[in-house]
């Protein structure tokens, strides 16, 4: 399958070019950061490192992956990878993401932290607490046996046209595996590697962060959960 990887990434010129650099080359068809109004040396070493490079000014998770899911469905890409720009997960560890995919096993696949090997001390107390109540109201609403909202993840471009991501921010990963659980697609969780970030989270490193992250992921969660627990159409 014709596959792309996308790296949102705000201000993380120290470990952008170890990101891009990890990724197996034989994986993948093109390396795509999507600089999100970066203020720092994010967007040169990146294309030093080999990638492509769009930008995103306006400021979100969220509007970078659609930007970059955009530029992917112009260039007609059947396997979206995407992988935060920090370096705690291992690029290397990819094709274990897009293997079920590939073999025809799923449409989605989530790196799970919670079941992996995670370094002591890579995710707070309040991110692992986050992603355990998270995962439990998926449980409750959609029958979901997710374990975490990990970033690093793989869909296939079909899928993604059909659930039909809308959040902008902090809601993004949430949003996309409640739609997954909605339409009914088939989903694999793998164990995944995880390690201390290069820098300080822009979430879970801050307490505005932290509160405004958690507030519009238990939104989402409620308000699919509640409002509407069958997809659209």
């Amino acid at each position: 399958m014709k596959t792309v990887v996308i790296i949102p990434a705000f201000n993380e010129g120290r470990s952008i070019a170890l990101v891009v650099n990890d990724i197996p080359p034989d994986a993948v068809d093109e390396i795509v950061v999507v600089n999100n109004a970066s203020t720092d040396e994010t967007e040169n070493n990146a294309k030093s490192a080999g990638a492509t490079v769009l930008r995103e000014d306006r400021r979100g998770y969220g509007w970078a992956c659609l930007r970059g899911i955009a530029y992917a469905r112009e260039k007609g890409y059947e396997l979206v990878v995407f992988l935060d720009g920090d370096y705690s997960d291992f690029p290397d560890e990819l094709p274990l993401l897009t293997e079920p995919i590939i073999a025809g096993k799923a449409e989605f696949v989530v790196g799970s932290r919670m079941i992996g090997d995670r370094e002591p001390g890579a995710m707070l107390p309040q991110a692992v607490f986050g992603n355990r109540l998270a995962s439990f109201l998926m449980k409750i609403f959609w029958g979901g046996t997710f374990t975490d909202l990990g970033p690093f993840r793989a869909i296939t471009m079909q899928a993604l046209d059909l659930i039909e991501m809308e959040d902008k921010t902090y809601g993004w990963t949430v949003e996309m595996q409640i739609k997954i659980l909605q339409h009914g697609l088939r989903y694999v969780e793998i164990p995944v590697s995880y390690r201390k970030r290069v820098g300080v989270s822009k979430i879970t490193g801050t307490v505005s962060g932290t509160v405004n992250a958690s507030a519009k992921i238990l939104g989402l969660l409620f308000h699919y959960g509640l409002l509407r627990r069958r997809p659209r159409g």
